[in-house]
């Protein structure tokens, strides 16, 4: 499960910064203006104005998503470039924030990205942990930690999406009861909490594209497979070959009987799917007008 965990150097060159600060600036209470300042910025593709927010000394320390440093000028012409590419909105949703000394603020956010591209509209999500220093009577950005763009929302807490105790072939069973009774469809899907691509999978399931196709047509029972020594006997029940990799999804008929069984591991990369990918997966496997 990918988070977001600000590194020891940029809290080492904290005190540094606030012994130069002329003088404390209260933040408002409600939302932390310079965050609101940097998406108006994005928003105009105003690279000059997002350059001016990063701290000059000691450099801003910028990571993407697979930890590589990256330059302000870098992140200035990923966050500026979007103006380039259409980008009608965007909105900034502050999940995590902190304040862990005196003119330190720190934030996590999930950024959505509103692009219409040949009339078609997208979205895109970006999360992101930001660390912000205040120098100088100005709010500065000494921290970056990003991930890529994504068309599916990058969740960015843990939760416990296949707990331990539950018993899989009683969940299996129950939701074919449930099924059967309102005529939907099961998706019994194989995965681990440790799985960053089962979470991203389940965000899809509740998202405002896909979620009314999961609540008419399908149940939803979420296998654990421990370090790939759980349930072993109902993955092979329903077919799976969990060394393909998971998510992975089997398909059954309200009355239990198998439908389809992925072979080919196509979720194990759910993080670079798009929603469109996963609405023709479901309509595919839906139940028929007909049965409905």
């Amino acid at each position: 499960m990918r988070r977001f965990s600000i590194c020891l150097s940029f809290l080492l060159i904290i005190p540094a910064c606030s012994a130069t600060t002329a003088g404390a600036q209260e933040r408002p209470a409600v939302s932390f203006t310079p965050l609101e300042q940097w998406r108006i910025a994005v928003v105009g593709g105003d690279s000059a104005a997002l350059t001016q927010m990063y701290v000059s000394s000691p450099p801003p320390q910028i990571k993407g998503a697979d930890g590589k440093a990256l330059s302000v000028q870098e992140d200035v012409t990923f966050w500026a470039g979007w103006k380039a590419k259409d980008l009608s909105d965007m909105q900034v949703e502050i999940a995590q924030e902190q304040d862990p000394q005196p003119n330190v603020h720190i934030v996590v956010v999930e950024v959505t990205i509103f692009v219409k591209a040949g009339g078609t509209a997208k979205k895109y999500y970006v999360g992101m942990a930001q660390g912000w220093v205040h120098l100088d009577d100005a709010w500065r950005i000494a921290y970056v930690q990003r991930q890529d763009a994504a068309r599916l929302k990058q969740p960015l807490e843990q939760r416990d999406l296949y707990p331990a105790s539950a018993d899989a072939k009683a969940e299996i069973a129950a939701a074919i009861h449930k099924a059967t009774g309102g005529r939907k469809r099961v998706l019994v899907v194989f995965g681990g909490n440790w799985c960053y691509d089962c979470h991203v999978l389940e965000e899809a399931f509740h998202s405002p594209e896909i979620s009314p196709t999961m609540e008419k047509s399908f149940e939803v029972v979420h296998v654990d497979i421990g370090q790939m020594d759980k349930n072993l006997d109902v993955a092979k029940q329903y077919d799976v070959p969990l060394d393909r990799g998971v998510p992975a999804i089997a398909v059954l008929e309200g009355d239990g009987k198998l439908l389809f069984s992925q072979k080919r591991g196509e979720f194990e990369a759910a993080r670079s799917m798009a929603p469109e990918d996963i609405l023709d997966f479901l309509n595919k496997w839906r139940p028929s007008a007909t049965k409905n």
